[in-house]
C-alpha cells in the first residue's frame, strides 16, 4: 500500500453470519460498467449508493455508502477493480436509536458515511443529523461489525472524516446541516481518540465556503508529501464541483482549488466520493452523479498529481478544471478480475432474506421472512397505520435500488387472503408512488392500482379498481423506460400481459432513488393475516 493516510470513517456493526452467505457471481442483464476489452462506461454502478466511500487494503477495495432510514443499512460492496463491483454484506443490521427506527423516518438516519482500514480493522463512521457521530468497526467486513458507538453527540453534525497521522494523533473532521444545525457551508474538526470510541470539544473551524462554496460538506482526510489535504463536495448535489484544500499543518489555514466540475459534460455534480489508489500505483477518484428518480449512481475517474495538487478526469476545455469520463480504461490493477455486478433478481431459494432487499425501517419479524426448501418469501398482510393517507406512512415495505435506466422486473406469486381488504402490491416508491395490487373485496379478488401523488406532502393515495381477477397466483410486470417512465402489467400464465393501470413517471425519494419491491397490507386488526408467498423477482431487458 502506498504510503498516504485516509482519513477515518464509523462502520456499522453487521449481522455477517446472516448477510454474507452468497458467494454467487452475479451478472446483471440491464447493466455493466465493464466493456470486457480492457475499458469501462460510467456509471460503474447505475444504483443509489449515495455518498460512496472506499478503502483499499492490499488487493481488496470495499465500499460503503449512506442508506438514511432503510434497513439493512450501509451496504459493504467489494471490488478488485474499482469497476465489477459485488454487495457482500451490510454493516448496520438495525438502526439505532431503535424506538426511533422501528418507525418511519424517511430521509433521516444514516447519512454520508466514511470506511477506514487502521491497524487490523475496518472502521465506519457514520453521522445520524439528528443524534450525531456514530462508529463500528470489525476485522472482517464480510462478517459481523460492532454495535454502534455514538462517538460525538450533536445535533446536525454531519459527513465524518476520521484521520489517524504518523505520530498517533487522532482526529475526526466533519460538516454542517443546515436543516438541524441552523449553520452550514463550513467544516470543522476536533481531536479524537486513538481507538476511535470518543470525539473531544476542542472544536476548530478548518474552512469557511459561504464566499465562494456554498454549500462545503463531505469533507475527506489525507495526507500526502508532507501536505493534508481535504477533498470537499461544494456547490449542491446536483449542481456542484469538487473542491480539494491542502495545508502543511491541519488545522489550516488551507490553499484551495476546484479539480473536477461538470463542464459540458452531461455528468451534473460531480462530487462527493474517495481517493483510492492500486497496487501498481495510480490513483483513481470514485463520486456519485445525482440521477433524480435513479438515485446517486457511482462514477469512476482517472485521478493523477500535478504541482502537489490532484487532477481529476479529463480536462477537456483547457480551462485547468477536469471534467468527468463517460468512458476510459480500467485501472491497471495487476490483474485480471471477472465481471460481476450486485444482485438484482431473486428466486427465494435460500433461507435468508437477499441482500438486494431493504425495508423502511428497522425489521419487525412478522412483516416477512425467507422459507427454508419451500422456494418463496412470505409477507404477511400488516395493519395499516392508524388515520392512513399513503403508504408514505407504511414501513413494511420491501424494496430494492433501480439497477439501470431501463429494465423490466416480473413477480410470481399467490396471494392468500383471509379477511375482506387485505391486499398485496408490486410497486414502484418515491415521494410519488404507484402500486398495482390484488385486492379482497367483498369476497372477490380485483386487481387495483393506487396512486400516491406527492405523497410526502400528505396528499391522500387514489386507489382505482382495474379489473376482476380469477386467482391470486398471479405475475406482476413493470417495465422502467428511460426517464423513468413505468408501465404496469399483469398475467395469469407469464406469457399474455395485459396493462394494468395508466403509464406514470417514478421519482425519487427522500435523499433515496425511486425503488421498487413488495407491500402487503389490511384494514383492521385481526389474529390471523392473510399473506403471500412471492416465488421469484426477475430482472431482465424485456
Amino acid at each position: 500500500m502506498r504510503k498516504f493516510k485516509f482519513a477515518s470513517v464509523f462502520i456499522l456493526s453487521v449481522l455477517g453470519s446472516s448477510f454474507a452467505q452468497n458467494d454467487k457471481k452475479n451478472i446483471s442483464e440491464v447493466w455493466v460498467s465493464d466493456l470486457g476489452n480492457g475499458s469501462y462506461k460510467n456509471p460503474v454502478l447505475y444504483a443509489d449508493y449515495s455518498d460512496p466511500d472506499v478503502c483499499r487494503v492490499g488487493k481488496d477495495y470495499y465500499m460503503t455508502a449512506s442508506s438514511f432510514n432503510c434497513i439493512p443499512g450501509l451496504p459493504i460492496l467489494y471490488s478488485n477493480d474499482m469497476v465489477n463491483w459485488e454487495l457482500v454484506n451490510y454493516a448496520l443490521p438495525k438502526q439505532p436509536p431503535f424506538e426511533v427506527y422501528n418507525k418511519i423516518q424517511h430521509g433521516n438516519g444514516v447519512w454520508a458515511p466514511c470506511i477506514r482500514y487502521y491497524k487490523g480493522e475496518f472502521y465506519i463512521f457514520y453521522p445520524d443529523p439528528d443524534f450525531g457521530i456514530y462508529m463500528i468497526k470489525t476485522k472482517d467486513p464480510r462478517g459481523k461489525w460492532s454495535e454502534p458507538v455514538l462517538v460525538k453527540a450533536d445535533k446536525g453534525i454531519i459527513d465524518p472524516a476520521p484521520f489517524w497521522d504518523e505520530d498517533g494523533k487522532a482526529y475526526l473532521g466533519y460538516a454542517l446541516a443546515g436543516s438541524r444545525a441552523g449553520s452550514k457551508s463550513v467544516l470543522m474538526i476536533c481531536s479524537m481518540s486513538e481507538d476511535a470510541t470518543a470525539a473531544y470539544d476542542d472544536d476548530k473551524i478548518l474552512f469557511d465556503g459561504h464566499e465562494k462554496h456554498q454549500t462545503v460538506e463531505g469533507p475527506k482526510l489525507y495526507k500526502r508529501n508532507g501536505y493534508y489535504y481535504v477533498f470537499a463536495p461544494a456547490g449542491g448535489v446536483a449542481t456542484g464541483w469538487q473542491l480539494i484544500l491542502r495545508s502543511k499543518n491541519i488545522f489550516g489555514p488551507y490553499e484551495e482549488k476546484v479539480v473536477l466540475e461538470q463542464g459540458k459534460t452531461n455528468i451534473n455534480g460531480p462530487h462527493q466520493g474517495a481517493w483510492v489508489d492500486t497496487v501498481t500505483g495510480e490513483d483513481w477518484f470514485l463520486h456519485f452523479q445525482d440521477q433524480g428518480a435513479y438515485g446517486r449512481v457511482v462514477h469512476l475517474n482517472p485521478m493523477s498529481w500535478k504541482d502537489n495538487w490532484p487532477v481529476m478526469g479529463v480536462d477537456y476545455d483547457k480551462n485547468g478544471i477536469g471534467e468527468p469520463v463517460s468512458t476510459y480504461k480500467k485501472p491497471n490493477v495487476g490483474a485480471q478480475y471477472p465481471i460481476v455486478t450486485p444482485p438484482e433478481s431473486d428466486e427465494f431459494n435460500e433461507p435468508y432474506q437477499g441482500l438486494q432487499w431493504q425495508w423502511h425501517a428497522n425489521k419487525q419479524l412478522v412483516w416477512g421472512y425467507p422459507s427454508t426448501g419451500m422456494g418463496y418469501y412470505r409477507m404477511n398482510c400488516i395493519t395499516k397505520p392508524d388515520n392512513y393517507v399513503s403508504l408514505w406512512q407504511v414501513p413494511n415495505i420491501l424494496a430494492q435500488k433501480f439497477p439501470a435506466n431501463e429494465f423490466t422486473a416480473t413477480a410470481k406469486f399467490d396471494f392468500k387472503p383471509n379477511f375482506d381488504n387485505e391486499e398485496f402490491g408490486f410497486l414502484i416508491m418515491g415521494r410519488s408512488y404507484s402500486y398495482i395490487a390484488v385486492k379482497q373485496i367483498k369476497g372477490k379478488l380485483k386487481l387495483v392500482q393506487a396512486i400516491g401523488d406527492k405523497a410526502d406532502k400528505g396528499k391522500a393515495e387514489i386507489s382505482t379498481e382495474i379489473a376482476d381477477l380469477t386467482s391470486g397466483s398471479l405475475y406482476f410486470r413493470v417495465k422502467v423506460e428511460n426517464g423513468a417512465k413505468c408501465q404496469f402489467y399483469y398475467s395469469y400464465d407469464n406469457k399474455k400481459f395485459m396493462k394494468a393501470g395508466a403509464e406514470f413517471k417514478a421519482s425519487e425519494g427522500t435523499w433515496i432513488g425511486a425503488k421498487m419491491g413488495f407491500v402487503a397490507l389490511r384494514e383492521g386488526k385481526i389474529n390471523n393475516a392473510g399473506y403471500v408467498n412471492v416465488d421469484w423477482f426477475r430482472v431482465t431487458k424485456d
